[in-house]
C-alpha cells in the first residue's frame, strides 16, 4: 500500500484527543542537552502554531501536519552509528507517545528504534518504553484531564489578563479572548498550548509549576472539575516530583563489604525494596574513588536523561566527616553529596541520598539493669513472608521503648538560607523568608497539609525570587531555605481558621 494512504488512513484512525496528546508529548519542552544537534530546538512558532490554529478554527489540519512530517522524517530516516542526533530522541519520544496512547502507526520501523535504542546503549530493562515517557508531561496530562472546558477556558481568561506576559505573542492573538473548549480535542489543545507557551516563556518547569497553579487556583469549582476532581486535588497534583510509570527512578547502590558483617544482607534488601519501587538498580560493591568517578560518567550518559528520579544508598564506614571505601581511602561526605546533584541529566529531578555509616563515636546510651540483653541486633529471623519482608529483621515489642528519647527527636529545624549565604530583607516588609511562610502557611490552613509540605513549596517560592543587596553594588541574587528533619509523625495545620478578632481576645 501507496505510504501516503497509510498516513492517511493511520491519523483518521486516531481520535482529536489522542492526536492533542501525541502532539503534546512529541513536543516536549526540554531539549536534550547531551545530545548533538540539541540547540536546534523547535521554535515557538512550530509548537504553538498548530495549537493555536486548532482552537481558533476547530480543526485538527496543521497538527495532522505536523504528524505527518514526523513520520516521513523518521521513514527517510537512516540511523547512524556513532553519535547521538535530536532525531534518535525525538523518534524515541514519537515512539513511546504512540505507544502509550495505542496509535502506533503499522509502518513505523521498529528496527530502527531498535538501532537508535543500541546507539543509546540501552539494557533490556531500559528498553520499556515508559522509561521514554517524560512523567512532566504525564502529571500534567492529568491535570487536562481533571479540567472541564469551562474550567480551561476560566485559565485562558486568566491569562489573557497577564498583559505583560502575553504582550507581543502573536499565537495568543489567533485564538483571541473568547474560545470555545467544548468540541472534542480542543479542550486538550488548549491546555497543551497554556503549558508549552509558559515552559517557552520560562515561568514553569519540571519543578516550578506555580503560575500554572495560579491559573488553575481562579477556576470556579463548581464548573471546572470533573466528576470526583476539586481544584485542591488538581493543584495538589502538582505539588508532588513527577515520577509517573516505570521505571520509578535509577537507583545506585554502592556498599563496603570488606570489614562489614551483614554488607551483602544490606545489598540484597536494597536491591529487593529497589526492584520492589520499580527502579532499575545498579550496584558497586566494595567502591572506590576511582569506580565512584567512573559511575558519575555514567550517570551523564544521554540515556540518563530519560529517568525521573535518582536514589543513591551509600553503605560504608565513617566519622563525623568522611567516609571509608574499600580500599582504606577516606572521601569527604560532602564533596560525595555536592558531586552527584550537579549531574545535567538528573537536573530538576528529585535525588536521594541514604548515607549509611556511622558520623563519630558518641552514643546515647541507656543505663539500668532492665536493658541488659535487650538488642534489636542480637537474632535474626527470616520471617518468610512475600516480597520485601523477606530476610529482614524480627523487631519484637521485647526490644521497642518510648520512654527514652534522643533530645533532638521529634524537632525540624528551618533556616531561611543556607550557611555561609545572605538572607533578604525588604526595606518595608523585613525578611522574605518570614514574610513568604506566613502567605504560604495562612494560605493553607484547613487544607490538611503537613508543615513539610509547606517548607517545600516555600524552598521552591523563595528561590524564584530575585533579590538585591542594599549596598552600593546592589548586587542581584537567589535565597535558598533548607531544614532539616527529625519528625516521627506528619506535622499537619489545623483545620479550623480562627477568625482575626477572636485572635487576642481575652478568655471570656
Amino acid at each position: 500500500m501507496d505510504e501516503v494512504i497509510q498516513v492517511t488512513q493511520w491519523l483518521s484512525s486516531i481520535t482529536p484527543r489522542k492526536k492533542a496528546k501525541l502532539f503534546f508529548f512529541t513536543t516536549h519542552a526540554d531539549a536534550p542537552s547531551p545530545m548533538v544537534g540539541s540547540n536546534d530546538v523547535d521554535t515557538h512558532e512550530e509548537t504553538q502554531l498548530p495549537l493555536a490554529t486548532t482552537v481558533a478554527l476547530h480543526n485538527f489540519k496543521n497538527i495532522d501536519e505536523f504528524l505527518k512530517k514526523k513520520v516521513n522524517t523518521f521513514s527517510c530516516y537512516n540511523v547512524i552509528e556513532n553519535e547521538i542526533t535530536k532525531t534518535d530522541y525525538e523518534y524515541l519520544r514519537f515512539y513511546s507517545a504512540c505507544k502509550y496512547l495505542d496509535v502506533v502507526p503499522p509502518f513505523l520501523g521498529l528496527e530502527k528504534i531498535s538501532a537508535i535504542q543500541n546507539k543509546f546503549e540501552m539494557t533490556d530493562e531500559e528498553r520499556d518504553y515508559r522509561l521514554l515517557l517524560d512523567s512532566a508531561d504525564l502529571a500534567l496530562e492529568k491535570v487536562c484531564d481533571s479540567l472541564k472546558p469551562a474550567g480551561v477556558s476560566q485559565m485562558w481568561t486568566a491569562l489573557r489578563k497577564d498583559r505583560n506576559l502575553i504582550r507581543g505573542v502573536k499565537t495568543i492573538d489567533i485564538i483571541g479572548f473568547f474560545v470555545d473548549p467544548n468540541p472534542t480535542g480542543i479542550k486538550e489543545c488548549l491546555v497543551f498550548f497554556i503549558v508549552r507557551f509558559l515552559q517557552k516563556a520560562d515561568k514553569i518547569n519540571r519543578v516550578n509549576t506555580s503560575r500554572l497553579e495560579r491559573l488553575i487556583a481562579q477556576c470556579d469549582e463548581s464548573s471546572s472539575c470533573e466528576e470526583g476532581k476539586t481544584i485542591d486535588f488538581i493543584i495538589d497534583s502538582l505539588r508532588f516530583y513527577p515520577t509517573e510509570l516505570y521505571p520509578f527512578g535509577f537507583c545506585l547502590i554502592m556498599c563496603v563489604i570488606e570489614g562489614r558483617d551483614g554488607a551483602m544482607q544490606e545489598i540484597e534488601k536494597t536491591m529487593e525494596i529497589s526492584r520492589h519501587l520499580g527502579m532499575i538498580t545498579h550496584t558497586d560493591k566494595n567502591p572506590t574513588k576511582e569506580t565512584i568517578e567512573l559511575v558519575k560518567k555514567e550517570l551523564m550518559e544521554p540515556k540518563c536523561q530519560f529517568y525521573s528520579s535518582f536514589p543513591c544508598w551509600f553503605m560504608s564506614h565513617g566519622d563525623s566527616n568522611s567516609m571509608v571505601l574499600a580500599d582504606g581511602e577516606t572521601i569527604e561526605r560532602e564533596w560525595f553529596l555536592t558531586s552527584f546533584p550537579d549531574i545535567s541529566t538528573f537536573q530538576l529531578k528529585p535525588k536521594v541520598f541514604f548515607m549509611v555509616s556511622c558520623r563519630g563515636a558518641n552514643k546515647f546510651s541507656l543505663k539500668g539493669d532492665e536493658f541488659e540483653g535487650q538488642s534489636a541486633t542480637c537474632d535474626y529471623y527470616d520471617i518468610g513472608s512475600a516480597l520485601i519482608r523477606n530476610r529482614m529483621l524480627d523487631i519484637t515489642d521485647s526490644v521497642r521503648d518510648i520512654s527514652y528519647v534522643q533530645p533532638m527527636m521529634d524537632t525540624l529545624v528551618a533556616y531561611s538560607t543556607i550557611l555561609d549565604h545572605l538572607s533578604g530583607r525588604a526595606n518595608t516588609h523585613g525578611s522574605i523568608y518570614v514574610d513568604r511562610a506566613c502567605v504560604l502557611i495562612g494560605e493553607n490552613i484547613s487544607r490538611g497539609r503537613s508543615l513539610t509540605e509547606i517548607l517545600e513549596h516555600l524552598s521552591q517560592d523563595l528561590h524564584e525570587i530575585l533579590q538585591e543587596t542594599m549596598d552600593e553594588d546592589r548586587i542581584v541574587y537567589k535565597q535558598a531555605c533548607h531544614y532539616d528533619s527529625f519528625f516521627r509523625k506528619t506535622l499537619k495545620l489545623p483545620y479550623t481558621r480562627h477568625p482575626k478578632e477572636d485572635v487576642h481576645s481575652a478568655p471570656q
